[in-house]
């Protein structure tokens, strides 16, 4: 969980830039093509999300260490609405894990992004609004995309029923959109919602604008 000596300092430091959001908005996909292009060390936080996880629950942090015991049948047949409760509890939970390896860090300037940056913590720990920007697919956009990733039948392969498993994933994530979408409204921050149609090149400058690269 978040600890209490993190909160006097935390935002402060000016040359890392947050991209939060949601699965399948292309968060990743811009990042890296900002980190190429203004030279930014990228740091992808769902690389380490098992470390996190392991961490937390080493902690006994009570989501971190119930995901270590679930299988894949526990995890995907939970009602949708659970899994996004517990899912913003989780990052909640590997917050302070995510922080403290971004303070590790050598690099000058840095564009780090996940799921894990929720708005409400953004806001919290002092992030400006030229530091950090959401990214959420519409939830059409979000299956369409899922349903071409070869690697989702792994993910789903301890279920018994993949189909009603993977239809509840895709539930749990657009409430989870909807929920960040919310923050950013409360928290004004801006939020760019991905239905698809916008080109990859009005998606990398629209973050760019807001986090007033090239200037």
């Amino acid at each position: 969980m978040i600890r209490k000596k993190y909160l006097v300092g935390w935002g402060e430091r000016m040359n890392i830039y947050y991209i939060g959001g949601s699965p399948c908005s292309g968060k990743s996909t811009v990042a890296e093509l900002l980190a190429a292009k203004y030279d930014l060390y990228y740091f992808k936080v769902d690389d380490f999300l098992d470390k996190y996880t392991q961490m937390g629950a080493a902690k006994g942090y009570e989501i971190c260490k119930k995901q270590t015991l679930m299988s894949a049948e526990e995890i995907w047949m939970r009602e949708p609405s659970l899994q996004c409760r517990e899912e913003i509890i989780f990052y909640k939970e590997i917050f302070a894990f995510i922080w403290e390896d971004l303070e590790k860090l050598k690099a000058d300037n840095v564009i780090t992004e996940g799921a894990a940056f929720l708005p409400e913590l953004m806001k919290r720990f002092r992030i400006t609004k030229d530091r950090y920007v959401s990214m959420t697919p519409s939830k059409e956009f979000q299956v369409l995309y899922y349903s071409k990733r070869e690697w989702v039948p792994y993910v789903l392969a301890g279920c018994i029923d993949q189909e009603k498993a993977f239809s509840n994933w895709m539930d749990r994530d657009a409430l989870f959109a909807v929920e960040v979408q919310k923050q950013c409204m409360e928290q004004n921050y801006c939020s760019i919602i991905n239905d698809g149609t916008i080109e990859l090149e009005q998606l990398v400058n629209r973050v760019e604008g807001v986090f007033q690269l090239g200037k």
